[in-house]
């Protein structure tokens, strides 16, 4: 039994190095509750040597022409093509979510690839002749150099595929720091760009905790950080990047409503909260959390929602039947139960109660896993936790207004302004929502509106910390910068010194 514990190691320069800082963290199969691996928790040293590694890479890496980059995208985009299953059987078996969303997730990745593809034409620049007498400018995007990306475990494909594609087909060299509780897809994919054709030090590893994170943070040749995860942790990436001069951006927390209005076709807003909010154990960014009911709609939606909630196939994510799998990890399984005890305790009304699931359910030797089932509150006001707080499980919160402009009010006074949807027929009604809602990405009748590899993804408020959103014309303003050249020829240097501001003449 101690042989099948895999050491889930280092990616620096190439080559898998092991751990040498002696800590580690334990990695489980959520479905069963067993240990599969133990992740090395790097140490300063190993970090620094990774940079080390992605400094040296990086000026040849940078002189490589945009259109030989992109061809190494190109065949790193057909490995990913040809192992998308096994890439997500990586994702369940240490995640926990059903394999379809898994396959999900890695398509969703590749569709940032194929973005990343056409990275001539992205970094293109403007030309202006004659600005002055004799004098053209231009501007040009150039790398910034080494950059880093830490990464949560909700996504351990998708999103490093938000970050390093256009980062390293822009000229980029990068260091992942993904979740040590999902690790082994980070090195997947470490074997398949080296498979791709790019060079040695051009994508490095370092698995690792708040002691790799901080290395990354301070280290003077890091020159960006990406990160996605909770909000404490995206505003101190934010603070301690900046303080140590680096360009962030840091995508936090979420509570996203959705909002289903009277004339709303009851049965698509059952299915989508149902979907949007029980996926991936509502383990997501962008899952709905809160569903906003306005009028009487709740006394039409609510038996439906507490009967579709009531019946959600539950099973071990390899079950092709699975809507639904395990929580990531015990601690995330208790912390979710201690927040259904709150809203109980907060006097919200409790419909659909997944504490008391049982693990055989799931499938065989699912007894041991971290299973809950699907929990719905109904009456839950403002002021409760559960309502402002970020509970990142399977519990849906029902919150009742009388009209469209109570539901604008509610959403827009909360924190977090990550994603949003509204149900409706109206157009009028939907075009206000749109323009009014105080939110990054808004869906109307879609309830998860992750924009596309080309639009760039971002909330506002304290969902983001920075200016910049993740990949898309975004990702690749993000890891370049600007320089603008004007030039001017001997021939058309007029005599003498100028002592006054240059003016077009």
């Amino acid at each position: 039994m101690k042989n099948s514990i895999a050491a889930i190691d280092h990616y620096i320069h190439g080559q898998v190095v092991a751990n040498t800082s002696g800590r580690t963290q334990d990695v489980f199969n959520p479905a069963t509750g067993a240990l599969t691996g133990r992740t090395g928790l790097a140490d300063v040293d190993q970090v620094n040597a990774a940079v080390v590694a992605a400094q040296a890479a990086f000026p040849k890496w940078a002189d490589t022409p945009p259109i030989r980059r992109a061809r190494v995208m190109f065949k790193f985009l057909e490995l990913l093509n040809q192992h998308r299953d096994e890439l997500a059987h990586l994702i369940t078996a240490e995640h926990g979510k059903v394999f379809t969303d898994a396959q999900g997730e890695v398509t969703r990745g590749i569709d940032i690839v194929e973005f990343a593809c056409g990275i001539p034409q992205l970094l293109k620049g403007d030309f202006t002749e004659q600005v002055s007498t004799g004098i053209d400018n231009w501007t040009i995007r150039q790398p910034l150099g080494v950059v880093a990306g830490i990464t949560p475990f909700n996504f351990p494909v998708m999103v490093p595929m938000w970050m390093f594609p256009v980062a390293i087909a822009a000229g980029n060299t990068f260091v992942l720091k993904p979740s040590p509780t999902d690790p082994s897809p980070s090195l997947r994919i470490a074997e398949l760009l080296k498979e791709a054709g790019l060079p040695d030090g051009v994508f490095n590893v370092v698995q690792g905790d708040k002691v790799a994170v901080d290395a990354l943070l301070t280290h003077p040749d890091v020159k960006a950080v990406s990160f996605v995860g909770s909000t404490p942790i995206a505003n101190y990436i934010y603070e301690t990047g900046a303080r140590h001069g680096k360009r962030v951006q840091a995508l936090g927390g979420a509570k996203n409503h959705m909002v289903v209005m009277p004339d709303a076709d009851i049965d698509q807003a059952v299915d989508a909260l149902i979907g949007a909010g029980y996926g991936s154990a509502g383990e997501r960014c962008m899952a709905i959390s809160v569903a906003v009911l306005v009028g009487d709609v709740a006394d039409k939606l609510i038996p439906k929602l507490v009967e579709r909630t009531k019946t959600l196939k539950v099973l071990d994510g390899e079950n092709l039947d699975a809507e639904m799998g395990p929580i990531v990890t015990k601690a995330a399984h208790e912390r979710i139960r201690g927040y259904i005890d709150l809203g109980e305790q907060e006097g919200a009304t409790l419909l659909v109660d997944g504490r008391g699931f049982d693990g055989k359910k799931a499938g065989e030797g699912c007894e041991g896993g971290f299973w809950l089932g699907g929990t719905l509150f109904d009456h839950v006001t403002p002021e409760m936790r559960i309502y402002k707080e970020e509970i990142f499980g399977p519990v849906l919160g029902c919150v009742r207004v009388k009209d469209l402009a109570e539901a604008v009010d509610l959403i827009n006074a909360h924190e977090f302004g990550n994603g949003v949807a509204c149900f409706t027929r109206d157009g009028n009604v939907a075009r206000e929502f749109g323009r009014r809602i105080q939110v990054g990405m808004v869906g109307i009748n879609v309830p998860i509106p992750v924009p596309m590899a080309w639009q760039g993804f971002g909330g506002w408020k304290r969902s983001l910390f920075g200016d910049m959103h993740a990949y898309g014309e975004e990702g690749v303003r993000f890891y370049t910068k600007q320089k603008s050249i004007m030039q001017r020829w001997p021939e058309s240097i007029g005599k003498g010194a100028e002592f006054v501001m240059p003016t077009a003449k």
